[in-house]
């Protein structure tokens, strides 16, 4: 599972980061973005966001951030499934 936050929706409430700190984190604009270990996709960041700055997301913490997305009141947070995932599913399902 992949995810990224459309800036543009983005409200700086930070329920994401309440839920998933492995995930999300805020930054100096009031904005939050999504992360892969210490890579923050952000521009600020040298990074790309939004739709280009996919993250995946770690094993066992993919309730969390569907929990995260729920609970978004900007309704922001955009989960994609991952390629090699669903390739997994047609084989074997």
């Amino acid at each position: 599972m992949k995810v990224w936050i459309d800036q543009d929706l983005c409200t700086g409430d930070g329920l994401c980061e309440e839920i998933a700190p492995d995930v999300f984190v805020g930054l100096d604009d009031g904005l939050f973005y999504v992360k892969e270990g210490d890579k923050v996709y952000a521009e600020a960041e040298g990074n790309v966001e939004g739709a280009k700055g996919l993250a995946l997301v770690p094993k066992g913490l993919e309730e969390a951030v569907i929990e995260s997305a729920e609970e978004c009141p900007g309704e922001c947070i955009m989960i994609e499934p991952w390629k090699s995932f669903l390739i997994y599913l047609q084989l074997f399902y």
